[in-house]
C-alpha cells in the first residue's frame, strides 16, 4: 500500500465542522484517532464492541432520524461486522455515514496484513448491499471534500473508505468509564441519564 495519509490528520479533518452529528467510534484506533481530534460528548467510543460499530450507528439512526450519524471505524473491525452492511442496506437510514480508516492491518493484534491489504473492496461490498453512494479515498483534498459531503443530505446510508498508511500512532484515550460516556451521550440527546 503507498498511501501517505496519516489517520491522526483524517479523523481530525473528518471531524473539524461535524456540528451536531454523532459519531460513533469504533473499537481502538479509531476510538483514540476520535479522542485525539478533540473530546465531544457527542462521540460514542466503542470499548469492547469489536464488530458493532455499524450496527451501533444503524440503531442511532433509526432512534435520531433527524440526526447525522457518521460511524468511523477501522478495517479490521468492519471486516468483523462485515454482515451489518447488509443490514444497513435494508433498513437504508438517510441519516447514516460510515467512514472505515483502512490501513490494511490489524493494528490491536501486531498489524498483521487485514483482508483488504489482500484485496477485499469494502466500497463494493458496500455497494452490493445498497449503500446509496460509495467512494474509496486516498487523498487529503479527497478527504477534505469527503468532509464537505457528510455534510449534505442523501438518499441512503453511505460508506466510505480512506487509505491511510499502516502506522501506530500514540494512545489517545478516551474516558474508560462506560456509565459516564453513556450518561454524557444520553444528557446531549436530551434524555436523563439511565
Amino acid at each position: 500500500m503507498s498511501a501517505a495519509l496519516h489517520r491522526r490528520e483524517v479523523v481530525k479533518a473528518l471531524l473539524a465542522q461535524r456540528g451536531d452529528a454523532l459519531v460513533v467510534a469504533g473499537l481502538g484506533s479509531t476510538a483514540w484517532d476520535c479522542a485525539a481530534a478533540g473530546d465531544s460528548p457527542l462521540t460514542f467510543p466503542l470499548w469492547g464492541a469489536m464488530g458493532a460499530a455499524a450496527m451501533v450507528g444503524l440503531g442511532l439512526a433509526i432512534a435520531q432520524p433527524a440526526r447525522r450519524v457518521l460511524v468511523i471505524t477501522g478495517d479490521g473491525e468492519m471486516l468483523m461486522g462485515l454482515g451489518s452492511l447488509a443490514t444497513i442496506g435494508v433498513q437504508s437510514p438517510r441519516n447514516l455515514a460510515i467512514v472505515v480508516i483502512d490501513n490494511e492491518r490489524y493494528g490491536e493484534t501486531g498489524m498483521q496484513t487485514s483482508h483488504t491489504g489482500h484485496g477485499i473492496d469494502f466500497d463494493k461490498v458496500a455497494a452490493a448491499c445498497g449503500f446509496a453512494s460509495t467512494r474509496t479515498v486516498s487523498t487529503l483534498r479527497e478527504v477534505e471534500d469527503l468532509a464537505e459531503t457528510l455534510r449534505s443530505p442523501s438518499k441512503g446510508p453511505r460508506f466510505f473508505v480512506i487509505k491511510v498508511a499502516a502506522e501506530n500512532p500514540p494512545r489517545s484515550l478516551p474516558s474508560r468509564d462506560a456509565v459516564y460516556i453513556k450518561n454524557r451521550f444520553r444528557a446531549h440527546l436530551g434524555f436523563p441519564a439511565g
